[in-house]
């Protein structure tokens, strides 16, 4: 089958591969290169990436707009596949290839439409979560689904490596609902049951705020790891924190207060303290936080003066 194919992140990547390998790819729309890293150096899109290592033709848009829908039109595609692409997909763009378009969403719809479904199933609490193959319409991911798989939350699993996840078994169902649109038997069902929303994630909605309880905190933290990442604000600067576990023996301590508790890095939430495993202070590369404690303890940043630093305290703003 001619396919034309739209993605820009790295999660897009196993279905590019397993479509190539399967079908006639025969053309990738993906993101314009993007300023990245501290130097912000026009960097093209993983997708981008792959498609050139694969040989396939790329069309870099931001917006799918006339001159690209024309370019899309003469390809006599017969189905368009969008994983993560980044844009809308309207008409007529949207009826240009004779089955349409099928969008892999990485929630079991209609439970988290929107940019960010796989963080927002981690912040919420969610147990069990997957992906959806589905029909693209206008209105945003709501169109019939043609097939779904599941997937259980694992209690410390980070949005990051269950969307990876996701990602790979998402990758054979989309071939499979390709082959079945191929044949002529896919069968879509429409969504039903209460839809909810999962807009793209803002950085406040990595911050931590340590009046909650610790496993509220707990889910945030992992919703948000790896992007844009957990934080809070000591002395005014903004204090990554990159792992972290619950830590139900520790000594409770009030809300915001890291201390070291035998040699190791709490600190206080609205319930149980969570333990610190690695942290990335400002202007600095990531660390062990016993490593971190150490640091500010010999420089008489905590308060405190004891040898071992377990009782000086920091608290978070």
């Amino acid at each position: 089958m001619k396919i034309v194919f739209a993605g820009t992140p790295s999660v897009a990547e196993p279905t590019l591969r397993r479509l190539a390998a399967e079908h006639e790819i025969v053309a990738v729309i993906t993101r314009l290169d993007a300023p990245q890293g501290r130097r912000r150096i026009l960097t093209p899109s993983p997708i981008a990436d792959v498609a050139v290592s694969l040989g396939l033709p790329v069309i870099k848009a931001n917006r799918l707009d006339d001159d690209v829908t024309a370019q899309i039109a003469a390809l006599k595609a017969e189905l368009g596949v969008i994983v993560a692409y980044g844009g809308f997909v309207r008409e007529p763009l949207l009826s240009i290839p004779r089955l349409g378009w099928v969008n892999l969403h990485f929630s079991l719809l209609p439970r988290w439409r929107g940019a960010a479904p796989v963080q927002h199933a981690v912040i919420a609490g969610d147990a069990v979560t997957g992906a959806a193959v589905f029909q693209l319409v206008p209105a945003m991911d709501a169109g019939a689904v043609f097939g779904t798989i599941t997937q259980t939350i694992g209690a410390h699993q980070t949005a990051g490596n269950l969307l990876t996840s996701l990602a790979d078994d998402g990758a054979a169902l989309t071939a499979r609902v390709v082959d079945e649109l191929a044949s002529g038997v896919a069968v879509a069902r429409e969504q039903t049951g209460e839809a909810t929303l999962a807009p793209k994630l803002s950085l406040d909605d990595a911050r931590l705020h340590w009046n909650e309880p610790s496993a509220l905190l707990y889910q945030r933290l992992r919703g948000v790891t790896p992007e844009p990442g957990a934080f809070t604000f000591l002395s005014g600067q903004r204090f990554k924190i990159l792992e972290a576990e619950p830590a139900r023996d520790a000594v409770q301590l009030p809300p915001g207060e890291f201390r070291l508790q035998g040699g190791v890095v709490v600190v206080g939430t609205g319930d149980h303290p969570l333990r610190l495993l690695s942290v990335q202070p400002a202007g600095k590369k990531p660390m062990r936080a016993e490593d971190w404690w150490r640091g500010i303890s010999s420089s008489g940043n905590g308060n405190g003066d004891t040898e071992n630093g377990e009782t000086e305290k920091v608290v978070a703003e």
